[in-house]
């Protein structure tokens, strides 16, 4: 088994007090920071992954094979661990090829990975046992990861945050994509606190019945602990909008350190939107999880300077 103690020490993601612009009131938030375990595997993708990279050498297995979009942190981090732990890697990429690469393909390419590109109608139908055979057929003997390397392997390695938090407190956040992240948490709490999930893209309400699925495939238990907010996705995945981009920027002042465009600025938004409403009561005390995914905020930057350039937004 890998020593994964020899690439991160993950006692270097220290759970560290926030401020959110406009003021906590008397709600204690903290963010444990995730993001700081490796500088390229970063965040959420840390914990996912080392656990399928000792199943994928356990089964003899020399390649993973592993899909995302043209901006995704999962085939960043993958390519990456791939170069780091000496294994291939290939990706399958969602839509068409378009050159120059930006800088997460880029970044994939120069790590070794192999992309293929797949049109957006097949792409969505990757978890079927039809195009999971044709993959087998064309790349041969792989270990295939699911998108944002969400399986219950990956359960093993987020649980375990829960573990590494070390002061008390009654919810914990986590932004969601593919509902890996957040369900590993839930795993790992065993019913104990509340948790909550903010969903980044539109219409997340279905990740309630993909977490339930993978927390009972893992535990063989059911918690009702948890819950999604779908409330600040701000017009689905990768959205953005002068609200949330100022929030994000004064956030990132008032604490020194920066949340990302697509996960964390949501929930963080969410979170400090809640406690002006009363959801979160006086006394009470947060942790939220910073997923890393910082990579992805270079591929947004035009995105970001074009609202804000905006009279109307």
């Amino acid at each position: 088994m890998i020593d994964f103690e020899k690439y991160s020490d993950e006692r270097i993601c220290v759970t560290v007090p926030v401020t959110l612009p406009g003021g906590n009131n008397d709600v204690k938030v903290f963010m444990k920071r995730t993001d700081l375990v490796h500088p390229v595997i970063s965040g959420n993708k840390w914990y996912k992954m080392k656990y399928n990279i000792v199943e994928m050498q356990k089964q003899g297995f020399d390649t993973l094979l592993t899909f995302g979009g043209a901006y995704s942190n999962h085939i960043h981090a993958a390519a990456h661990a791939g170069k780091l732990f000496g294994f291939k890697t290939i990706g399958l990429i969602r839509g068409e090829e378009h050159l120059p690469l930006n800088a997460t393909l880029q970044s994939a390419v120069n790590n070794g990975m192999k992309l293929h590109y797949v049109d957006r109608t097949t792409f969505r139908k990757r978890e079927t046992n039809e195009f999971l055979n044709s993959v087998k057929g064309k790349f041969g003997d792989v270990y295939i990861l699911p998108v944002g390397g969400t399986n219950t392997v990956a359960l093993k390695g987020c649980a375990e945050i829960i573990d590494q938090i070390d002061i008390d407190y009654d919810y914990i956040c986590s932004a969601s994509g593919s509902g890996g992240t957040f369900a590993g948490l839930v795993a790992g709490l065993q019913g104990d606190k509340k948790a909550i999930a903010f969903p980044a893209l539109k219409g997340g309400k279905f990740l309630e019945k993909v977490i339930y699925g993978l927390v009972f495939d893992y535990t063989g238990k059911s918690f009702n602990n948890w819950e999604l907010n779908t409330d600040y996705h701000f017009g689905g995945f990768a959205k953005l909008s002068r609200e949330l981009i100022e929030f994000t920027h004064e956030f990132n002042k008032l604490n020194n350190f920066e949340l990302d465009y697509i996960y964390t600025n949501k929930m963080m938004l969410g979170i400090a939107d809640l406690i002006r409403k009363g959801f979160f009561k006086s006394g009470e005390t947060i942790i939220a999880i910073h997923s890393g995914g910082l990579q992805g905020n270079i591929g947004m930057k035009e995105k970001v300077q074009k609202i804000l350039g905006r009279k109307d937004q």
